[in-house]
């Protein structure tokens, strides 16, 4: 299950995966605005795209134009805890899908 953070949208993840699935990782919000999978407004997707760099899900590498980082294609693989901002090691996917607390830092 993929950890988001409170401030997140359901776009937050379709734009991510847009942005993932592209031959380069990068997409201009123009770009994303013609993805029939995102059903959102230019700007509605600027506006996300700059909140998901914000918290490091994305970089911006020119006007309205951004990259996922490794971050961002860590949530997708569900390797990264967005609202705590780390990555999260195999450990602690087994031990909260059985509900054990204790964590191992190996």
């Amino acid at each position: 299950m993929r950890r988001s953070g409170s401030w997140q949208s359901v776009w937050d993840d379709r734009i991510l995966e847009a942005i993932e699935v592209d031959e380069d990782g990068v997409m201009s919000v123009g770009d994303l605005t013609e993805n029939d999978y995102i059903r959102i407004s230019n700007s509605q997707i600027s506006d996300r795209c700059k909140k998901l760099a914000e918290h490091g899900l994305l970089k911006k590498v020119g006007h309205g134009v951004y990259m996922i980082t490794e971050e961002g294609s860590a949530y997708l693989r569900e390797e990264y805890d967005v609202q705590q901002g780390r990555f999260i090691n195999q450990d602690q996917v087994e031990d909260d899908s059985t509900g054990v607390s204790e964590r191992s830092d190996t």
